[in-house]
C-alpha cells in the first residue's frame, strides 16, 4: 500500500461501501500524487481505522473508492510519549516528525530553560498547530492507523505533573542507568529530551523529585532531534513492537 489518506470524519463501513475524499486530499491525490481510477488507495481517520480499495472516481474535488478491506486497530499498549524541548533550525520539528514514523503515540511540546526558540502569545497556537500538521503528515506517509496526539505547550513546572501518571525518563548523557538495562512493564512512558544545551540542573531536580528517572543512550551525546527518535527506537524492540 502507497497511499494513505486521512479523513477525520469517516465512520464504521463495510466492505462494498463507497467512501470520498474531498478537497484539498482529493486534490492532492488526483493532481500531485497523480492517481488514477484502478488503482488502489487506504483512507483512514487517524483513530484506528483504516479502509482500503480502488479508486472509482478521481476528480480534482472528490475522489471516491470501493472498500475491499476494512481493518481497526486499536492503541498499542503502553503508550510512548515525547516531552520534545523547544529548539533551533527546526530540529524540534525534526524530533517530531521521525519520532511519528517510528511509532510514537503522543508529543508534548516543552519550554526548557535552555530552549532557544520561543513560542510566546499568538506563537503558542501557531507552533502546536504546526506540530500537529507534522504529525499529521508524517502518519501518513508511515502508513499509521493512530495519528499521535499532540498535547499543549507546557513549562518544566508543569511537565513534572505527569511523572505521577507515566514513566518518565529524562535522556541524560551523564545518567548511571542506560536504556538497554531499563525493565519496561505496563506503564505508559514519557521520553523527555532536552534542548541544544541540555537539561538545566534545576530541572533535573524537579523532574528527578517528582519521580522522573534519569537514563543515557550510550556514550555517544546525540543531537535534540536524533535523541527521542533513537531512544524510541530501542523501546519498540523491549516493548515487542518490532519484533
Amino acid at each position: 500500500m502507497a497511499h494513505l489518506y486521512i479523513d477525520e470524519e469517516l465512520g464504521d463501513v463495510g466492505v462494498g461501501a463507497s467512501v470520498s475524499l474531498g478537497n484539498a486530499e482529493a486534490r492532492h491525490a488526483v493532481t500531485v500524487s497523480r492517481l488514477k481510477v484502478g488503482e488502489t488507495i487506504a483512507i483512514g481517520n487517524g483513530a484506528g481505522l483504516i479502509v482500503s480499495g480502488p479508486i472509482v472516481t478521481a476528480e480534482h474535488t472528490e475522489l471516491t473508492i470501493e472498500v475491499a478491506d476494512v481493518q481497526q486497530s486499536p492503541r498499542r499498549t503502553p503508550a510512548v510519549f515525547l516531552a520534545q524541548a523547544l529548539a533551533k533550525a527546526d530540529r524540534d520539528e525534526l524530533a517530531v516528525q521521525v519520532a511519528t514514523e517510528l511509532g510514537v503515540d503522543g508529543v508534548i511540546p516543552w519550554s526548557a530553560a535552555r530552549s532557544i526558540s520561543r513560542w510566546q502569545g499568538a506563537k503558542v497556537a501557531k507552533g502546536r498547530d504546526r506540530w500537529a500538521a507534522i504529525v499529521r503528515e508524517a502518519s501518513k506517509q508511515s502508513l499509521r492507523s493512530w495519528i499521535p496526539d499532540v498535547l499543549d505547550l507546557v513549562t518544566t513546572k508543569q511537565l513534572a505533573t505527569f511523572a505521577s501518571t507515566t514513566r518518565m525518563l529524562v535522556l541524560e548523557p551523564t545518567a548511571t542507568q542506560t536504556l538497554a538495562e531499563l525493565e519496561v512493564d505496563d506503564r505508559d512512558i514519557l521520553l523527555v529530551v532536552g534542548p541544544e544545551g541540555g537539561v538545566a540542573d534545576h530541572e533535573l531536580d524537579l523532574l528527578t523529585a517528582a519521580g522522573a528517572s534519569t537514563i543515557r543512550l550510550g556514550s555517544e551525546v546525540l543531537r535534540t532531534s536524533t535523541a527521542g527518535p533513537a531512544a524510541l527506537a530501542a523501546l519498540n524492540v523491549k516493548l515487542g513492537r518490532w519484533s
